[in-house]
């Protein structure tokens, strides 16, 4: 299929529908070619340890890769689109969610309100990285500026945050602690299996060892993983709006970046950068977003972002509404 002009923006879903159906024998080989390097990284990393052979613990940056597409993938599971089959899929995604420290069933629910709200300014703060308005920021106190300043610098974003949301945060049901048991028992078997997975690694390598490989993967991979969930939504150019304005379609198309990647960037990532099109139909398997791209290129430019832009991304903080982007700083106080 070879798209010679932009169909109307409704009318997508239905053109991506074909895209949906996943390969299982593909969906089991990608699991495979994931969690098999990933744990002979991790049993190198132990080596080097054990050895003293202390260079060695660059694996963990190969190591952390692997954990990123992993999850990756259990975000697939929670979208129903990685096997396609509620119990494969649910199960495939709660043993993945004890390696990457996340409650799939917890998890899954707060990313469905994601991308149900996503570009929605009267539903911000689920699953999302808080982003005010100018208007909100400059009515704010004094210390209300200074605590959105801090939570926006990079170095509370992207290192302190993933320590606080994948070690501490998940630990609990944030957000969800009324919303009845499943929020609890989605948490609390992922603790008890984190648990039981690491004592018996503990045992096996000692705690040292343990800690000194499985953190820092850990904690790489969770900035990684925000990082991108970051520049996927907070460019320049996205889009945000509120009431009878709002549209689904138009805010998946356009309040989603397509992070192009270097293509084995893009392997580990799962193709998450081609997140417009994930949001526009998020059944597609992560493996098949590259087709939708080859037979609609036309959807290739839109939000099209570098990894040299998104460097430039990390001083957009705010929602400017009269010029309809988002602004630094120092832009909003330079139009104020």
């Amino acid at each position: 299929m070879q798209s010679t002009s932009r169909p109307d923006n409704r009318a997508w879903p239905k053109l991506l529908s074909k895209y949906r159906q996943p390969d299982r024998v593909r969906s089991t080989f990608e699991l495979i070619v994931t969690i098999v390097p990933f744990a002979a990284l991790w049993a190198l990393c132990w080596a080097a340890v054990h050895f003293e052979v202390w260079w060695g613990l660059v694996l963990i940056l190969p190591a952390a890769g692997f954990l990123l597409r992993l999850f990756m993938i259990q975000h697939d599971c929670g979208h129903g689109s990685f096997f396609a089959h509620r119990t494969a899929d649910d199960w495939t995604g709660r043993a993945i969610g004890v390696l990457t420290l996340t409650p799939y069933d917890y998890w899954r629910r707060s990313h469905a309100a994601h991308h149900a709200s996503t570009g929605n300014l009267d539903e911000r703060g689920i699953g999302d990285i808080t982003t005010l308005t100018v208007a909100e920021y400059e009515a704010l106190s004094g210390w209300g500026r200074l605590g959105y300043r801090l939570y926006r610098h990079p170095v509370v974003t992207f290192g302190i945050g993933p320590v606080w949301l994948f070690i501490f945060k998940q630990r609990l049901p944030f957000g969800m602690m009324k919303a009845g048991a499943r929020p609890w028992i989605s948490t609390m078997t992922t603790n008890l299996a984190i648990a039981v997975l690491a004592t018996g690694l503990i045992w096996l390598v000692g705690l040292g060892p343990f800690l000194a490989i499985h953190l820092p993967i850990v904690i790489l991979a969770g900035a990684a993983g925000i990082w991108l969930f970051y520049v996927q939504h907070q460019f320049e150019e996205t889009h945000w709006s509120q009431g009878s304005d709002w549209q689904f379609q138009e805010a998946a198309l356009h309040g989603s970046s397509h992070y192009d990647l270097p293509p084995v960037l893009r392997w580990l990532t799962g193709n998450i950068g081609i997140h417009h099109v994930h949001h526009l139909s998020s059944r597609v398997p992560c493996y098949r977003l590259p087709e939708v791209l080859r037979d609609f290129p036309e959807l290739a430019g839109i939000g099209r972002i570098t990894i040299a832009d998104s460097l430039r991304c990390v001083k957009l903080v705010l929602w400017d509404e009269n010029r309809g982007r988002l602004v630094s700083f120092r832009e909003a106080r330079t139009a104020s």
